[in-house]
């Protein structure tokens, strides 16, 4: 599969796919989305992930600074969930929400802890022994878990040749179903002093996915850049290819890459197996009703992103541009929340989501 992905994509490569044609989704008209006129601050110093918790409410985390707070657009302040005296989480890592109610994994205590939409501490879930103490990443409105369980790496990393899975289970952990596969990482075999690794190149992306309320589980597909869904009895449906350029993994993003590490710890360039090619999206959030937002790749000298909205079958639906440094960490239902570095940290921004333009008339 590796090889096939490559060979596909380097036939692809500086050409612009169809706006339509057999299993192609037709372009649509790009929107430039709003500035942002709220902006909330943290002195963190990487890009966290976050989830809606109401209306201009956001939980969000910073793994590598042990954060997790509420970031409030209403009163734009930054508040740690459970407080500064807070004891139930040491290390959090990713958060999920299920309508008001937030999930945050924390790996220090093996665990997820539960959040009302106030910040209030109402559940803990342990870390489940039979997938190796991983954490759930989503739930269903039956109140199912869903985990994504990694290959066993190995001592030369040969075990990342396999699928990751998603498993399916219960809130009691009584069974385990696995529900989906997730394509394999692109990988390349490299020397490291007396032995041989299999590292996974740099810039290569993965499949993304979600849930929806009735257990549907949608796989944003690398290999073919579509949406895949496999509903509770295990029907599945794909969506049309979408239609996007191929964007060449330059010298400029090589550079770009290696100035994140500090000077004293920075690879060299030769040392690191490089991409030829950047992923068609590089994240994917669930939005308003069954909608599923990408955000594309981009070159790094590139001012702007897009950003598609498809549909429950995996239409596009809108393209929005994002001008700036900026990501998108999460959607809500009528925003979504961009953060991007400063030299203070890190600047979250809340943009609205413009309204739908009214249809022609046929």
């Amino acid at each position: 599969m590796r090889s096939l992905r490559r060979l596909r994509l380097l036939a692809m490569t500086g050409s612009l796919l169809a706006a339509c044609g057999p299993g192609r989704a037709p372009a649509v008209p790009e929107e430039v989305l709003p500035l942002a006129s709220d902006t909330v601050e943290a002195a963190w110093g990487t890009i966290p992930v976050a989830a809606p918790t109401g209306a201009n409410r956001w939980a969000v985390v910073a793994g590598d600074w042990d954060a997790a707070a509420i970031a409030d657009f209403g009163s734009r302040t930054m508040t740690p969930l459970g407080g500064r005296k807070q004891s139930a989480y040491v290390h959090p890592f990713a958060v999920f929400n299920r309508g008001d109610t937030v999930f945050l994994s924390d790996w220090g205590k093996r665990r997820t802890t539960v959040w009302s939409g106030q910040g209030e501490l109402i559940d803990s879930i342990p870390a489940a022994d039979a997938l190796r103490g991983s954490l759930p990443r989503a739930r269903d409105a039956a109140g199912q878990f869903y985990f994504e369980l990694m290959p066993v790496a190995g001592r030369d990393g040969s075990g990342n040749r396999d699928s990751a899975a998603i498993v399916r289970a219960p809130r009691s952990y009584a069974r385990f179903d696995t529900a989906a596969q997730l394509a394999p990482l692109d990988l390349k075999e490299m020397q490291r002093e007396n032995s041989r690794r299999f590292e996974r190149l740099v810039f290569s992306g993965t499949d993304e996915w979600g849930i929806w309320p009735d257990g549907t589980i949608w796989v944003a597909r690398l290999l073919r850049n579509q949406i895949e869904t496999i509903d509770p009895l295990g029907k599945r449906h794909r969506g049309p290819e979408l239609p996007d350029p191929v964007f060449e993994v330059t010298q400029a993003d090589r550079d770009r890459y290696l100035q994140g590490f500090p000077n004293d710890t920075r690879p060299n360039e030769a040392d690191l197996p490089f991409a030829l090619i950047h992923p068609p999206f590089v994240a994917a959030f669930n939005g308003p009703g069954a909608s599923i937002w990408l955000e594309k790749s981009k070159p790094v000298l590139d001012s702007v992103r897009r950003i598609h909205v498809l549909d429950r079958e995996g239409n596009l639906k809108r393209t929005f541009r994002l001008h700036g440094a900026g990501r998108m960490i999460a959607v809500g239902d009528s925003a979504i929340l961009v953060a991007e570095q400063f030299a203070q940290g890190i600047r979250l921004m809340q943009v609205k989501i413009p309204a739908e333009a009214p249809r022609p008339i046929q």
